[in-house]
């Protein structure tokens, strides 16, 4: 049986064991969200030692030469010593630099990094609060250089948004890896509809994308659909529809859970040329994409980012 090693601790797991469970159920702490090799929170590294990794693709060659590993896509084959990522030496120095709420639930982090953050509208950024982390998709632009923006969903606890609910501004954040996402803009899709269905905090990259796609003076329709439990849940209504009034190509609808399957049973392209992207709940996700291959969009004409709340639920 292989035997792991993480620091001054050293224990053995059954061959084939999956190596975020085999760490977690030890008492070394991984932190996870997604578990499918997306939102990069249990990066580690194989000091000595390798692991079978069923997603050698979702690092770059960079990364996999210096031994980091998704441990949530990998399998402990053999004897193999880890280092896990530490916020303090790998991370990147950042602090808080505004903390209020744009709804009864949705809190609005934004944070200034100690160095310059290359990424694009739709990146995700993995957050440390202390020993806490968490992956959260950017809701503001590059040329926000003030600050970088999050929209996080408190509607239930949970041990990130507990930590950042503490916060104050001038206090100490870390951050982790950037990742590419599913959701950008594409200059190219310049003439064509352009189609964001969002459900709750799911409009937080949208929103990014939004305008990002008015920066680059889109000429196509551009269709904005957020799904919100209630009405009180359109946290960004009055931006939207400031934005929709200053740019007639612009249509924003804000549906509530109730309102939504009868109008998304409605949609029909203008064109089968519409790019769509979609952002939120797994089940609001299933839903927007099942209703547009039904309407005839192209399956490589959707975008989509699920957001895995861990128990929270809802939109």
């Amino acid at each position: 049986m292989p035997e792991l090693k993480v620091a001054d601790r050293q224990w053995t797991v059954a061959a084939g064991d999956n190596l975020l469970d085999a760490l977690n159920q030890s008492g070394v702490p991984v932190p996870y969200s997604c578990r499918a090799g997306s939102c990069h929170a249990c990066l580690v590294q194989c000091v000595s030692g390798d692991v079978r990794d069923n997603r050698p693709d979702a690092l770059t060659p960079a990364q996999r030469d210096q031994g980091w590993r998704l441990a949530c896509q990998c399998q402990v084959i053999e004897d193999v010593q880890i280092h896990t990522f530490d916020p303090q030496r790998d991370g990147q120095a950042a602090e808080v630099a505004a903390l209020d709420w744009l709804g009864a639930d949705v809190l609005r982090l934004r944070i200034t990094p100690q160095r310059p953050l290359r990424y694009r509208a739709g990146q995700h950024l993995l957050l440390w609060a202390g020993d806490v982390a968490r992956p959260y998709s950017l809701a503001s632009l590059p040329e926000d250089d003030r600050f970088l923006e999050f929209h996080l969903d408190c509607r239930a606890p949970g041990q990130f948004v507990d930590a950042v609910r503490q916060l104050k501004a001038g206090d100490p954040i870390r951050l982790g890896e950037l990742r590419g996402g599913a959701l950008h803009y594409d200059p190219n899709w310049h003439e064509r509809p352009l189609w964001l269905l969002a459900s709750g905090t799911g409009l937080g990259p949208l929103f990014g994308i939004l305008r990002e796609a008015l920066r680059q003076q889109h000429q196509g329709a551009i269709r904005l659909i957020h799904v919100a439990r209630d009405a009180a849940g359109h946290y960004l209504e009055k931006p939207l529809q400031a934005l929709a009034a200053k740019h007639p190509n612009l249509n924003v609808e804000l549906l509530t859970a109730a309102e939504a399957p009868d109008a998304l049973a409605q949609l029909r392209l203008a064109s089968r040329q519409t790019q769509a992207l979609v952002c939120g709940h797994p089940d609001w996700v299933e839903a927007f994409a099942k209703r547009l291959y039904l309407a005839g969009l192209p399956r490589n004409q959707l975008l989509a980012d699920v957001f895995l709340t861990r128990g929270n639920g809802g939109v």
